[in-house]
């Protein structure tokens, strides 16, 4: 593929192609036209709930800021629709359906020229609190990797829908950077002062930094261990454009400033390796 056209109906997990994504295909002599219709958090059940909306009330317009997802659909020739499911409820499998069918169904007749594609998304960073003993999820980093592919395969296969492997491709660098990430206590967040910040490298996912607490003017340290930091946004540009443009990520000559150049490669390399091995069944 040269060029295509993608809308991705999602959430800030198919936001954060918004960085590198257009700067790799593009580096790489591909053609881009890249759309969102997200919202931050919103789960397969959301988005039909809004789709529902729009449907019973004329007047109703959802998305990005008062348009119908519908006429989204039908504004462009698209190639591409991509879905997925909203992080926290990846590793539900009763969370999926009937919500991502009638999303399906619902692109297929505004957009029958399109593939509807799966994003596989990805697990939490290793200290999030929900991997703590006692938490409310009670799962491991590896459960909730293990679970949300699982049911990311179940979909693909009843649904016959092809898988983007971001969230291999963020395994991969778990498994085979050089540098692991460290956990911590928790309670070391207390114990620090500005500008120290408790063990982030070596993780995709993931980032702390300080920031002022505007109720009393102090300054807190803050984490998000859900989204990609910018390493991730590079890997997860990378795995896009191998799998969606079927080129092989060698031909990307897009490197961020902010990622030394022996880091890009290996992003790519293991990007590359994701599209390459994922396995979009589970071997028996």
């Amino acid at each position: 593929m040269d060029a295509l056209k993608i809308l991705t109906i999602g959430n800030s997990f198919t936001d954060s192609l918004t960085r590198y994504f257009k700067q790799v295909v593009e580096s790489a002599g591909c053609g881009l036209t890249f759309d969102r219709a997200n919202f931050g958090g919103c789960e397969l059940a959301r988005h039909w709930s809004y789709v529902e909306a729009e449907k019973n009330n004329p007047l109703c317009r959802v998305y990005q800021g008062g348009k119908r997802l519908c006429d989204i659909l039908e504004r462009e020739p698209w190639d591409i629709v991509t879905i997925q499911q909203a992080s926290h409820d990846s590793w539900r499998p009763e969370t999926f359906q009937p919500y991502a069918d009638n999303l399906i169904g619902y692109v297929g007749n505004h957009a029958p020229q399109a593939e509807v594609v799966i994003q596989q998304t990805w697990a939490y960073r290793a200290d999030h609190p929900q991997f703590l003993p006692g938490s409310p999820w009670g799962i491991s980093q590896q459960q909730m990797y293990d679970q949300l592919t699982a049911n990311y395969r179940k979909l693909g296969a009843e649904c016959r829908l092809r898988i983007i492997p971001t969230g291999f491709a963020v395994e991969l660098t778990r498994r085979n950077g050089k540098v692991k990430f460290q956990n911590y206590d928790p309670a070391l967040i207390d114990t620090l002062n500005w500008p120290d910040l408790p063990p982030q490298a070596g993780d995709v996912v993931g980032k702390s930094w300080w920031d002022k607490n505007p109720a009393t003017g102090e300054l807190k340290i803050c984490r998000d261990l859900i989204h990609l930091n910018l390493r991730g946004e590079y890997l997860q540009a990378c795995v896009w454009f191998a799998f969606l443009y079927n080129r092989p990520v060698s031909e990307v000559k897009f490197v961020p400033d902010e990622i030394g150049g022996g880091d890009a490669a290996f992003l790519r390399e293991t990007a590359q390796l994701a599209v390459d091995t994922f396995q979009p069944e589970e071997k028996n």
